[in-house]
């Protein structure tokens, strides 16, 4: 199953390329997203997040519901992985 994870932008910043890319928080856990499918994107604001790209926005209620739904579920493990510091 295809699944997008919502996250809020802690972080946004431009790469070598000129591409929109973002620091999200999936509940504590920090991911470098890009953000060229969601260019008007503000720093504070949620995003569904699907194989590394921002693909919408959402409001901070809903993120919070599908959020939990994805936790009880057990669908949040794959997002505790470390990562290489950029």
């Amino acid at each position: 199953m295809c699944l997008g994870v919502p996250g809020q932008v802690v972080e946004i910043t431009t790469d070598v390329l000129g591409m929109n890319m973002g620091k999200v928080s999936f509940g504590g856990i920090v991911k470098e997203v890009c953000l060229a499918y969601t260019s008007n994107v503000q720093v504070g604001e949620y995003v569904i997040v699907h194989v590394g790209f921002a693909i919408s926005t959402i409001d901070e209620e809903e993120a919070g519901k599908v959020f939990e739904l994805l936790r009880e579920m057990g669908d949040l493990e794959e997002l505790d992985v470390s990562q290489p510091e950029a």
